[in-house]
């Protein structure tokens, strides 16, 4: 449940702009792919982005996990001001915030195995924890994210889509994050292992106290995950509300047009499906 006394991130003001090459004669162009965004995620809530492809979502995304530097604005994580380009970021800050990629078949190393996958963030962050200790930090978290322990020495490519998504979010916990950053994680998965992601993201959300920013074009989805939702288009914020508004009530055109897209069998579809993988459980 979120606590909205406790602000974990705050975004003022981002901006990102791109450079294009105008070749041998032509000019430069700058390309503004985030446009003066604002928001703010409290601890334990799901604030979803939703918007069409290459409206600046995923660019977002790799800027709130300094991945990318911002051109402009302020990214405030627990009061501290954050800008990669200006200021060396500390590994304790960079520990707070993590993400999960849409592919679970690139985001794994295919030379790795399972258990050196968990355990290299530990190793990269934490040189001087003990290999035993990090062996046992790696082989709690398969068990919470739902995988056996003779998984920890297989490569990535013995396992199914479901499976590899698992070990991604569990890689992506090994730093004990504060907030993680799911970048259309179920999108690449059948439709009868969404909702068991979906599922196991609602439980270790509730066991850490996780906040998300859940990214998303599938409306389905985000209706039954989502406290909060903001609407992109062309890398401005056109639309934030709580969910039940964004979805009874939306307020801009282009709001409506995402919602009239999406047929209300699919949110019931996702409601069904997750229903009977609880029941099943």
């Amino acid at each position: 449940m979120s606590d909205k006394k406790d602000k974990i991130l705050s975004v003022r003001g981002i901006t990102r702009d791109y450079v294009s090459s105008g070749g041998l004669f032509g000019k430069s162009e700058t390309v503004h792919a985030i446009k003066g965004i604002d928001f703010d995620l409290y601890r334990g809530e799901t604030l979803a982005l939703v918007g069409e492809s290459g409206c600046g979502k995923s660019t977002l995304a790799r800027i709130l996990t300094l991945i990318d530097a911002q051109t402009s604005g302020e990214l405030i994580i627990r009061d501290k001001p954050i800008n990669i380009a200006k200021n060396k970021i500390s590994r304790e800050m960079r520990s707070r915030i993590q993400i999960v990629f849409q592919n679970p078949y690139g985001s794994l190393n295919p030379r790795q195995k399972v258990g050196a996958v968990l355990e290299e963030p530990l190793k990269i962050n934490f040189p001087e924890m003990p290999a035993e200790e990090r062996r046992k930090k790696a082989m709690d978290m398969l068990k919470k994210v739902g995988l056996l322990p003779e998984h920890f020495g297989r490569y990535p490519h013995m396992f199914s889509g479901g499976q590899r998504q698992r070990i991604a979010i569990g890689r992506a916990l090994m730093l004990n994050p504060r907030i993680l950053v799911l970048d259309e994680p179920v999108s690449a998965l059948d439709l009868s292992i969404q909702a068991q992601i979906l599922n196991l993201l609602k439980d270790l959300q509730d066991e850490f106290n996780l906040s998300y920013l859940f990214i998303s074009h599938d409306l389905s989805v985000v209706k039954y995950l989502a406290d909060r939702v903001m609407v992109m288009y062309f890398g401005e914020i056109v639309e934030h509300g709580d969910r039940d508004q964004i979805f009874n009530d939306p307020q801009h055109d282009y709001t409506k047009t995402l919602l009239a897209a999406t047929p209300k069998t699919s949110i019931e579809s996702i409601r069904a499906r997750v229903s009977r993988h609880k029941a099943s459980a």
